[in-house]
């Protein structure tokens, strides 16, 4: 869009507004339910947390139906598996049905190119399909987990948007240089800028902004319309992991007014002020927990944003569907126990296990037990042209969820530990996690730089250390030590990468073969340039272009 005429580089006020400002005004105010990393399918066959992902990406649809949203913003990870199941697509789809479609009128103009944002063969937005009726339309980007890859570069936000369910958008096409054309929305005077980065590998990203790769294209400011609202969601590391695995905020445009930030799981929802860039960020976190971490552990909640004229307004929404996940420390050196007597430490763990479980149905209690939230209700038998059913509202006592709990015990001072797995039989009827309600660990200890005694390592948190290492490190560490000279290292990490986390059978196959095809050219160009200068110097006539001196016979 550089070269189009409708886009500019001006900038743009940002301010918040409250809930009592008079001069808001509903049909200049753009409605949007925002929610991140969904994970749909995360434990699909566990028999008691297979349901959670669904359940809560239940509650957020409803959620926007009831408070009648005019759109619903994805920030990628919808799905937990690149390649879901038949299973997973199919409740989607059927939520999906369920929510968005019906008659109710979007109010949104839809003002940019579709060839611009969406993927190839998509013509327009799906709202204004005539073969679908589409009554809250669904805008997401990609994710770290349901990214394109394999055959056709395709991921199944692809098919949910030819299905015409979802607006998928936020892909690049380039990974080394990345154009963003914003979506561009108009509700009564107020306009918006929708940017969309879908996830890029950390360090691939962070390289292409330090080039100044990555170009924002900006829509021309009018004089007598209102300014755009420019709202940026992206899918990438926000805390640091590694000196490169991370996007700062100060490597993004600073005419953005808002940024929605995907894939940290930990719930930040409420906007914070970056005063360097001039824009708010917020972070809604994951609607379900994927890991037994301190940030999963927190609240989950969705927001509906509201803009209107250059202002916006987040009101955060908790989710009530969401198993209750409670975690402790716990150090054993700090209740006078005997080392040696293992069942009476035993019985100690057991005791602070079973305080937790009630502590965490007490909490739960308390915030949902005698909450009831008015649902809209749908026939499963309905067709899709006939009328939902009439608004019901469920008032019956909840059932408490087996929750989630995580005792992290210290056991420095001669303790002895356990099997974690066999402990947490003694709790499989109470919790939704029995295999892993324990994890050991050992108070780290200052290491003298001088000393070569090798550090002794803790067994019991090497599986933790191996949930969160990365494929293509292992394997560069172990390629560092060869010596490589037809396959680069790098691509060779990606692709068992690929193979591993993509479940991409082909990926390496894929690799070996275009590396050797590369390769041969290669060597075919560096042979036919050895033959011209061995011709030059015998004839002294002949060059590249006059080795074949017949020339080919055509059919009249």
């Amino acid at each position: 869009m550089e070269n189009n005429p409708s886009y500019s580089q001006q900038h743009h006020p940002n301010s918040q507004w409250s809930e009592g400002d008079t001069e808001i005004e509903e049909k200049d105010t753009f409605s949007i339910l925002v929610a991140t990393d969904n994970h749909l399918g995360y434990l699909e066959k566990d028999p008691i947390r297979g349901d959670d992902s669904f359940a809560a990406f239940e509650e957020i649809l409803a959620l926007a139906a009831e408070s009648e949203v005019d759109m619903i913003l994805l920030g990628g990870d919808l799905f937990h598996e690149n390649k879901p199941s038949r299973k997973t697509m199919y409740i989607t789809t059927k939520l999906l049905r369920k929510y968005c479609l019906g008659d109710k009128p979007v109010s949104l103009e839809f003002l940019s190119d579709p060839t611009d944002n969406f993927p190839e063969g998509i013509k327009n937005v799906n709202y204004m399909d005539e073969n679908l009726n589409v009554a809250i339309p669904v805008f997401s980007i990609h994710g770290n987990h349901d990214d394109p890859s394999g055959d056709g570069n395709l991921c199944a936000l692809d098919q949910l948007a030819m299905t015409g369910l979802v607006n998928y958008f936020g892909r690049s096409q380039e990974i080394d240089n990345v154009i963003v054309k914003p979506i561009l929305l108009q509700k009564g005077a107020s306009r918006l800028a929708l940017y969309g980065i879908g996830n890029i590998r950390d360090e691939r990203l962070h390289q292409t902004f330090l080039r100044r790769n990555v170009k924002m294209m900006r829509p021309v400011e009018e004089e007598d319309e209102e300014p755009w609202y420019n709202l940026l969601v992206l899918h990438q590391n926000r805390v640091m992991h590694g000196p490169k695995s991370y996007i700062p905020e100060a490597f993004l445009d600073d005419f953005i007014n808002l940024v929605i930030w995907g894939h940290e799981h930990e719930c930040l929802i409420d906007p914070t002020y970056n005063p360097q860039q001039g824009f708010h960020v917020s972070q809604p976190g994951s609607s379900v927990a994927t890991s037994l971490s301190e940030g999963e552990s927190k609240e989950k909640h969705v927001a509906i944003l509201k803009i209107c004229k250059g202002r916006f307004n987040i009101q955060k929404i908790r989710l009530q569907s969401v198993r209750p996940f409670i975690m402790s420390d716990v150090v054993l050196a700090d209740h006078d126990l005997d080392p040696t007597n293992q069942q009476k430490v035993n019985r100690f763990i057991s005791e602070k296990v079973r305080e937790l479980v009630q502590k965490a149905k007490e909490e739960w209690t308390e915030k949902n037990g005698h909450v009831s939230r008015k649902r809209r209700m749908y026939n499963e038998d309905n067709s899709d042209e006939e009328e939902p059913a009439q608004e019901t509202v469920q008032t019956q006592e909840p059932e408490v969820p087996k929750p989630l709990i995580r005792l992290r015990v210290e056991y420095s001072g001669g303790y002895e530990i356990f099997n974690p797995q066999r402990f947490g039989q003694e709790f499989v009827d109470m919790v939704a996690n029995p295999r892993d309600v324990v994890h050991f660990y050992r108070r780290k200890t200052t290491v003298n730089k001088n000393t070569k005694t090798k550090p002794e390592m803790d067994d019991v948190a090497a599986p933790e250390k191996l949930d969160t290492m990365r494929v293509e490190n292992l394997v560069q560490k172990y390629l560092s030590a060869q010596n490589l000279s037809i396959l680069p290292e790098i691509q060779l990490a990606d692709a068992v990468r690929i193979y591993v986390e993509k479940d991409e059978k082909d990926a390496v196959k894929d690799f070996v073969l275009t590396s050797l095809d590369r390769m041969q050219k290669a060597i075919r160009t560096k042979q036919n340039i050895e033959l011209e200068e061995a011709l030059l110097k015998e004839g002294k006539g002949y060059t590249g272009r006059n080795i074949c001196t017949r020339a080919p016979k055509w059919n009249s």
